[in-house]
């Protein structure tokens, strides 16, 4: 008698809970301050990995993160190998920053506002930054307080350090042929949800 078989049906993972529960505090941090949060869920997986790419864990230095929220993009450095205790973090959100705290433990938490940025990382840099990652909702913004706040990343970085930036527009957040900026873009990343773009800008030499 000839007997078959059926292949079992793979089974669904479930989503991880750290993930649920981020999700909500995104969406009631959102509620609450919507201007201040900017995004109604954290940054996926592969937007996190692609603005951790643009920086070298090998050039030395602090790494400023603008905005962590629940730390998606905090994450993905540490994976691309910088160490936690070369990470400072900018946080507006209390809730946030105790939560930041919990999962990495031996990064510097500060929380304040990082559109004063010159003056919020008052005293707690020691030597000039590797680079600088912002997740904030720059849109929310007038032009003016964005350029503000590349030129103050800038002087806390080294020279030629990258102020990396994703956005959901089709847009660049500061306009790509910044005066004494070159730019560039990541591929548009479909798989976020909404889609993304990461632009990086880096300061021009004077001769």
């Amino acid at each position: 008698m000839h007997q078959s078989f059926q292949r079992p049906r793979p089974r669904k993972l479930p989503i991880g809970k750290d993930r649920f529960e981020d999700e909500a505090r995104f969406l009631r941090s959102w509620l609450e301050r919507p201007l201040v949060v900017g995004a109604v869920m954290p940054s996926g997986k592969m937007l996190a990995r692609t603005m951790a790419a643009f920086v070298d864990p090998r050039i030395p230095g602090p790494i400023i993160e603008l905005g962590p929220g629940t730390g998606p993009v905090t994450d993905a450095l540490v994976r691309r190998g910088v160490a936690q205790d070369r990470l400072v973090l900018v946080e507006y959100n209390p809730d946030f920053c105790q939560l930041l705290k919990r999962r990495f433990p031996k990064a510097t938490i500060v929380q304040g506002d990082a559109y004063d940025l010159g003056e919020t990382l008052s005293g707690v840099l020691e030597e000039p930054a590797a680079a600088t990652v912002s997740s904030l909702p720059l849109f929310t913004k007038p032009m003016d307080q964005r350029l503000d706040l590349l030129e103050a990343a800038q002087a806390l970085m080294h020279p030629d350090a990258p102020f990396i930036q994703f956005t959901y527009a089709v847009v660049p957040p500061i306009p790509a042929r910044s005066q004494g900026y070159r730019t560039r873009a990541s591929n548009r990343i479909w798989r976020n949800l909404p889609p993304a773009r990461v632009w990086v800008y880096n300061k021009v030499a004077t001769p």
